[in-house]
């Protein structure tokens, strides 16, 4: 049998995923902080597809007051790491598991996402899951040390073999530069978290003008 070339393949796949423009899913600050709820709404208003709300080793009463803070039009479109009960209290899309929360309540039946940090992880579970997001395809900008899992080889012959379709997310050094790249290798979206919440003190910070501008930009190169 005869498989066609890398460069083949990469021109199939740009082709499909140019139907559609990849979502794109911002993950959340660890850290809540006083401009979190007017950033988010108006990222939302800008075309924001999902916010993964993950605040580790928080206090459920805080991430309570964020969502009573939002208005009401977007809880739809917000999943939650931590806390579970939250997503039926306040009629959020779902849950995402992660190496800390691995497991659903008893009796969920709700949209259900996961994090894998292999293809071998992502084979494993993706059909289990509504969408999965693999890490890190490119270096980390929050985390130095975590360097691209994956070679270009290795993520074009997964897309080939239909492991990565439109349910798999990107994660991992995600930027404007990076973004247009993703459609290439068949990802149906990409999940951002230090290219855009760098550019904003969450300690600080009273103006996020260029977090909305930047914003635009990634926008613009996810299609």
């Amino acid at each position: 049998m005869c498989f066609p070339s890398f460069v083949s393949i990469k021109t199939i796949i740009f082709a499909a995923q140019s139907i559609r423009a990849m979502k794109l899913i911002l993950l959340s600050t660890s850290d809540f902080f006083v401009e979190e709820d007017t950033i988010v709404n108006a990222l939302f208003e800008e075309g924001l597809d999902l916010l993964h709300l993950r605040k580790p080793h928080s206090e459920p009463v805080y991430s309570e007051r964020l969502l009573t803070l939002l208005p009401e039009q977007w809880h739809s479109r917000i999943v939650v790491h931590e806390h579970f009960y939250l997503k039926e209290e306040f009629n959020l899309r779902g849950i995402h598991l992660s190496d800390q929360t691995p497991e659903p309540p008893a009796g969920y039946s709700g949209q259900l996402s996961c994090s894998c940090h292999s293809l071998e992880a992502l084979s494993a579970i993706r059909g289990r899951m509504d969408y999965v997001f693999l890490s890190p395809i490119f270096d980390s900008i929050s985390y130095p040390d975590r360097k691209s899992g994956y070679t270009e080889a290795q993520l074009y012959t997964a897309a080939r073999a239909g492991l990565i379709d439109r349910k798999v997310m990107a994660a991992g050094g995600i930027n404007a530069d990076t973004l247009p790249r993703l459609s290439d290798y068949g990802f149906g979206g990409a999940v951002v978290l230090g290219d855009l919440w760098t550019r904003f003190n969450i300690h600080s910070g009273l103006d996020y003008k260029e977090v909305i501008a930047h914003f635009r930009k990634l926008r613009k190169a996810a299609g």
